[in-house]
């Protein structure tokens, strides 16, 4: 089974999408990241979404090339620390990634623009079907947005079957199209590792994983929304990573389980 990755990388378009995004505070003098040999496939925004704030979230951000272009989602953890997922940063220089927080709306110029420092990738990544998927970046300042704590091993309750869950991004609109202007929000329950198991076989690994969504399909993370939370009971505790296609039925999105990093992250957080 071919994982559809929920990275944005719709990188012809990305000038043109770029030239529309406010500036300020951005600069233009680096390239942009590069992207990856294969993708998988551009799919829909937060499927199933509504309009969201980051008033309400505002430990949501997003990532962005140096001439403005979102291509991922992240967590503010800590007031100059971002939890992303690998496959959003592998291959990338820190002096080439843009975070934008404060900002629901990627037209405006309202929030900060922050450089990154320093990327961190789990030592152990090589494919998000393997796990791992988990990354953090430090910013070049502390930010003044509220940041969201993340589970730890003694959270395991907050991943039982059927917990309600929120999932946010900016991703696309539609199957090939162009990336959401606004924060989507939506809600998805947990489901069971055997259920999931039972969707994706050997590629799911209930250690390093969770997945997220209806039976019936419907709601769901995609393209554009790759690194952004998966949060319950008032914590993170997936990031967002890969699924088979975007909102099919029998096959939730699947995210890094963050209570299996949550040391890894701690320590980045106080290095």
């Amino acid at each position: 089974m071919a994982a559809t990755l929920h990275r944005l990388r719709s990188w012809l378009g990305a000038a043109l999408v770029a030239a529309t995004l406010p500036m300020a505070a951005v600069s233009v003098a680096q390239a942009a990241p590069t992207p990856p040999a294969t993708d998988g496939e551009v799919g829909a925004q937060i499927v199933g979404g509504t309009r969201a704030s980051t008033s309400t979230h505002p430990y949501v951000v997003y990532l962005a090339t140096s001439s403005g272009f979102q291509y991922c989602g992240g967590t503010l953890v800590a007031p100059n620390k971002v939890v992303t997922a690998a496959h959003c940063t592998v291959g990338d220089s820190a002096s080439a990634v843009r975070v934008v927080a404060g900002r629901d709306d990627k037209n405006s110029t309202a929030g900060t623009v922050a450089r990154v420092t320093r990327i961190w990738i789990h030592p152990s990544y090589r494919d998000v079907t393997r796990g791992y998927d988990v990354s953090v970046l430090t910013l070049d300042r502390n930010l003044s947005y509220t940041p969201i704590p993340f589970a730890t091993s003694a959270d395991s309750a907050l991943y039982a079957a059927g917990t309600s869950s929120t999932i946010l991004g900016w991703g696309t609109t539609s199957s090939g199209g162009s990336a959401s202007r606004y924060l989507l929000r939506a809600t998805v329950p947990l489901t069971s590792n055997s259920s999931c198991g039972s969707s994706y076989g050997s590629d799911f690994n209930a250690t390093h994983m969770v997945c997220a969504g209806y039976a019936q399909g419907g709601t769901d993370t995609c393209q554009g929304d790759s690194g952004g939370p998966l949060v319950a009971g008032g914590k993170l505790i997936g990031v967002t990573s890969w699924g088979e296609g975007c909102a099919a039925a029998g096959y939730p999105g699947v995210y890094a389980r963050v209570s299996a990093y949550a040391t890894q992250i701690q320590q980045q957080i106080s290095s």
